[in-house]
C-alpha cells in the first residue's frame, strides 16, 4: 500500500477493518469510507482519514484494537502504545462511569450519534470529543465482536 506518506502503515487486521466498514454501513445506511478497491486499499483509506476512528474488542474489560492515524495523533500514542491497552484508559477515573453508560447505550440500541464526552491523552492532554457517533462491531455471522467510534470534532480542555 502506498500512502503517500514517509511512515509505513501499521500492521491492521483486514478482516476487522471489514467489519468495522460493514458494521458502520449496517447500522447508519450509509459509508463511512469510500469502498472501492481491494479492501488494503480501504484500509489504507480508512488509516489515513482525517476523522478520528477508533475501536475495542469485546471483552469483559476492551482492549483497543485499532486507531487510524488521526486517533493516534489525538491521543499521543504511536500503534503499539495505543492497541494493546484497555480503552477504559481514554477517559480519565471519574469519566470510566459515564463512558460505560454510553458503551451500554450502544451495545443495547446498535449505535449512537452525537455522543460527547471528555477523554485524555496518553500524555494527560484533556480534550471534549463532540458529535462523535459509536457502534456495534458485528462480524459475518451477525455476533458482536466490539464496537467502534468515529468522530472530527474536538476542543481541548482548559489548562491542557
Amino acid at each position: 500500500m502506498n500512502t503517500g506518506f514517509p511512515e509505513p502503515l501499521p500492521p491492521m487486521d483486514f478482516n476487522w477493518i471489514r467489519w468495522l466498514l460493514d458494521s458502520y454501513a449496517f447500522w447508519l445506511k450509509h459509508e463511512l469510507i469510500d469502498r472501492t478497491g481491494t479492501l488494503e486499499e480501504q484500509s489504507e483509506r480508512l488509516y489515513v482519514s482525517p476523522f478520528v476512528v477508533a475501536s475495542h474488542t469485546k471483552a469483559e474489560d476492551p482492549i483497543l484494537n485499532y486507531g487510524n492515524r488521526q486517533a493516534l495523533a489525538l491521543w499521543e500514542g504511536t500503534w503499539d502504545g495505543f492497541t494493546g491497552i484497555p480503552s477504559r484508559l481514554t477517559a480519565e477515573p471519574v469519566n470510566q462511569a459515564e463512558r460505560a453508560r454510553m458503551l451500554d447505550q450502544v451495545a443495547a440500541q446498535g449505535f449512537i450519534t452525537d455522543y460527547q464526552g471528555i477523554r485524555i491523552s496518553r500524555t494527560g492532554r484533556r480534550f471534549l470529543v463532540q458529535q462523535a457517533t459509536v457502534w456495534n462491531i458485528l462480524d459475518d455471522h451477525g455476533t458482536v465482536q466490539g464496537q467502534a467510534a468515529t468522530f472530527s470534532r474536538w476542543e481541548p480542555l482548559a489548562g491542557d
